[in-house]
């Protein structure tokens, strides 16, 4: 699938797809279905010429409503605000940039964030537009976080971590629980919780495994290693969460806190360690270590 638009400040143009059923015009459908921009900014986006359909040619306030058809634009986030904190880069070579990621970037574009995402800054300081990533780590957490400078290797890349070839080592804050015997092996099923994007551990067969190891104590707090065997969504957090030990300042376990909106004051205690994998292109083993230290406080 080709783009009519291009890449424009290290960001992809979206698409949409146009599902079944009928409007009036193809203006009626967008007035519903984007209707937290209102009429008034969805008119002047498509008087722009902003919008183009699968042809690339620009939309305009009659154009008819046609079923399986795509639109494409440029995603907008107004009053972004940004994140005061900078990533380090560990290592570059042909195929891998490897990061060290700072809490609170997030990933990838996606909700309030545009600009303010580590692909796309990536992007426009080091000129790499086919940049993209090869897995990814909550906005929340820092660490060690891979990229594909070579689109034609980042499958060859991603297939260690759906093989579990990957080896991934994390450190997290949390506090001490006297009668928990460590180190242990943690497993159990995750499932999708019902507050929104949370993941809670349900009866049946496990699929997810860490193992949870005491580095230090200092006082009331816990400097824990954690080595997850599995990648469920925000595996780490939940399973700690399940133990009585949540990581230091997590805002969604064990309860969904309500949102702080901008404040970097007290980020996430959970820190992306190491990586380190056999690179299936050279064959010789890779291990990249975080440069960052976690903080009571």
């Amino acid at each position: 699938m080709t783009s009519p638009l291009p890449r424009r400040d290290g960001i992809a143009p979206s698409y949409l797809w146009l599902p079944a059923g009928q409007w009036p015009s193809l203006y009626a459908f967008l007035v519903q279905r984007f209707a937290h921009l209102g009429e008034d900014v969805l008119r002047q986006r498509i008087e722009r010429g902003e919008l183009l359909d699968e042809h690339g040619q620009p939309i305009s306030l009659s154009t008819p409503y046609r079923q399986g058809g795509r639109i494409w634009y440029y995603r907008e986030v107004p009053a972004e605000t940004p994140v005061p904190f900078q990533a380090d880069i560990l290592h570059r070579d042909a195929q891998l940039l490897v990061v060290d990621k700072p809490h609170f970037l997030a990933m990838i574009p996606a909700g309030r964030h545009l600009h303010e995402t580590l692909l796309v800054r990536l992007r426009k300081e080091l000129d790499l537009p086919e940049l993209t990533p090869i897995h990814r780590l909550d906005r929340e957490t820092a660490g060690v976080v891979l990229f594909c400078l070579d689109p034609a290797s980042r499958g060859v890349y991603q297939r260690l971590f759906e093989q579990r070839a990957v080896e991934k080592e994390y450190e997290a804050l949390a506090p001490i629980r006297a009668d928990l015997q460590l180190p242990l092996v943690h497993r159990s099923r995750l499932e999708e919780g019902r507050e929104f994007f949370t993941m809670c551990e349900v009866p049946g067969e496990p699929n997810s495994e860490t193992r949870i190891e005491l580095i230090a104590q200092h006082g009331e707090f816990g400097h824990y290693r954690l080595q997850p065997h599995t990648g469920k969504k925000h595996q780490l957090r939940a399973h700690m969460a399940a133990l009585g030990i949540p990581i230091l300042h997590d805002p969604w376990y064990p309860v969904k806190l309500p949102d702080k909106g901008e404040d970097f004051s007290r980020p996430l205690q959970l820190l992306a360690r190491s990586i380190a994998f056999r690179d299936p292109l050279t064959g010789e083993p890779r291990r990249f270590e975080s440069r960052r230290a976690l903080l009571l406080g």
